[in-house]
């Protein structure tokens, strides 16, 4: 049995009874939804050893390359499963600590991650330091065999349910911008951590403000060292928009098909305007899908940045069509509890999508930073 017909019967056999409510739930704009049920999921997919495809063998992973593991993101995607709870802790601390913790900290996060057993979240963004990651102001200052952590983090998904945050501080005063940075893994459930929820217009809390007040976590909880923060933090960044972005592109694909369906519905794809932005649709996911897969594994440190100004830009302009294609019937809600309909959701929550994980202002510092960067030294 070849991996991908394996990882589609284990989702056909395990997306059902209890948990066959999932199937498409808790995406953007969802991640409220079933969080008790998704945790447990989490835990099956744990114990079926689908958690760290990816990591080495000697890590407690599959080791598997990079086409098995764009064959469960895809097939992940195309069968519903549900929005992740363990991904910031798979995704982007696990690679993180592989590339650049200790064999101490890999021993004794990366197991409990595997298992579903420890959920994460990501300490990045400030009030005043949003996609300007340098800019943050939260500090930490040795104290004997501990770290004490003041501050506050903003937007920080899934902190209500977080065990771990890693954190990117200050630890050297009066340092600026990328120097002085330091990257500590910091316990949630603490006295000096408190999680105040962020309630949108919509009623929903997607996010949420954490405040730090001489929060602990213990010496040995920094990856890499004092002063490096920036260079992890950012090694962190690039394996945010890796692999599973493919996986993430089987979603925007159900979402243009929705779009579609509309549409020819409504009798819109006999108009050529209609007809040609659709196309347009098409081709620019098509875009996607080639240069994720030709940068995988590339090395190109500026690919990551080219990839998410590219997929966020393309995502908000498919919201945009979306309540277009609908209709004026597209603002209105069909009564209480006054949910979202799918293409409402689609256009509001991918208005973020060009701001968070670095604004496309920022993605376009960076690539223009690296062009005459490699320029000049040519």
């Amino acid at each position: 049995m070849d991996f991908r017909t394996r990882v589609r019967d284990w989702l056909s056999a395990n997306l059902t009874g209890e948990f066959a409510a999932l199937a498409g739930t808790g995406g953007p704009g969802r991640e409220h939804e079933n969080v008790e049920l998704r945790a447990r999921w989490e835990k099956a997919l744990g114990a079926a050893g689908w958690i760290g495809l990816g990591w080495p063998a000697s890590h407690g992973g599959a080791g598997a390359d990079v086409a098995t593991q764009v064959a469960f993101f895809e097939e992940y995607a195309r069968a519903g499963g549900p929005g992740r709870l363990s991904h910031i802790g798979e995704y982007l601390l696990a690679p993180t600590l592989i590339a650049y913790g200790t064999k101490d900290q890999c021993d004794r996060f990366l197991p409990p991650i595997a298992r579903a057993e420890e959920f994460w979240c990501q300490g990045y963004s400030e009030p005043g330091a949003g996609s300007d990651l340098a800019a943050v102001q939260t500090r930490a200052e040795r104290d004997g065999d501990v770290w004490r952590v003041t501050g506050q983090k903003v937007w920080t998904s899934l902190a209500h349910l977080a065990d771990w945050c890693f954190v990117l501080a200050r630890t050297e005063p009066g340092s600026k911008r990328h120097t002085g940075l330091s990257y500590l893994l910091v316990p949630m459930r603490q006295p000096g951590v408190e999680v105040r929820p962020i309630v949108q217009l919509t009623g929903t809390s997607e996010f949420n403000e954490v405040f730090f007040d001489g929060a602990v976590t213990a010496a040995s909880n920094i990856v890499g060292a004092p002063g490096e923060g920036w260079r992890v933090a950012t090694g962190t960044l690039a394996f945010e928009r890796g692999i599973a972005t493919l996986g993430q592109q089987i979603g925007f694909a159900r979402e243009l098909d929705e779009i579609v369906t509309v549409a020819h519905d409504r009798g819109l794809l006999d108009d050529p305007a209609w007809s040609d932005r659709i196309v347009d649709a098409w081709v620019g996911l098509q875009a996607l899908r080639h240069q994720a897969l030709r940068t995988l594994g590339s090395g190109d440190g500026v690919a990551p940045s080219v990839a998410k100004l590219m997929w966020a830009t393309w995502h908000r302009r498919l919201g945009e069509l979306a309540m277009d294609v609908h209709g004026a019937a597209a603002t209105l809600a069909d009564g209480e509890p006054y949910e979202l309909s799918a293409a409402q959701r689609l256009f509001l929550f991918t208005r973020a999508d060009t701001i968070y994980g670095g604004s496309n202002e920022i993605q376009r510092n960076i690539i223009a930073n690296h062009v005459l960067g490699r320029s000049r030294r040519g």
